[in-house]
């Protein structure tokens, strides 16, 4: 009966000492300064969103933003159009944007853009008459 105890004993104290170990070890690893691997972890960014057409379109609309908060730009005109530089929260997931054009004739292009951090991270395009470009990028 007293080896049976002791051996009850021993298991239990060995069960308490691995759980605080595993805890230990779990604790230590969710300290780790390594984000990166988590989107937007701990960083702001500061993002453009442009547009470039062929040469005689006209740039109508555009709409941008960050994790869902669009922006609509309206009335726009010309071949260019280019957003204020916009800062991202931290943790931010994902930036998009969207641009209307109508061209000259179905050789007509659009070119849409999104700049991270003065980098450029996504390009989409558009062809024909009547454009409709569209990027999405991830951080």
């Amino acid at each position: 009966m007293k080896k049976t105890r002791m051996n009850q004993l021993l298991r239990g104290t060995f069960v308490v000492l691995l759980a605080t170990m595993l805890m230990g070890f779990v604790a230590s690893c969710s300290k780790d300064d390594d984000d990166n691997n988590v989107y937007g972890a701990g960083a702001t960014h500061k993002i453009v969103f442009k547009a470039i057409a062929s040469s005689g379109c006209n740039i109508d609309v555009a709409s941008y933003g960050i994790d869902g908060n669009p922006t609509t730009a309206t009335s726009l005109s010309g071949t260019t159009w280019s957003s204020p530089e916009v800062t991202s929260e931290k943790g931010a997931y994902n930036a998009t944007v969207a641009v209307n054009a109508i061209g000259v004739d179905a050789s007509s292009t659009l070119k849409v853009q999104i700049w991270v951090d003065g980098e450029l991270k996504k390009e989409g395009t558009a062809s024909g008459q009547y454009l409709a470009a569209s990027a999405s990028y991830t951080f």
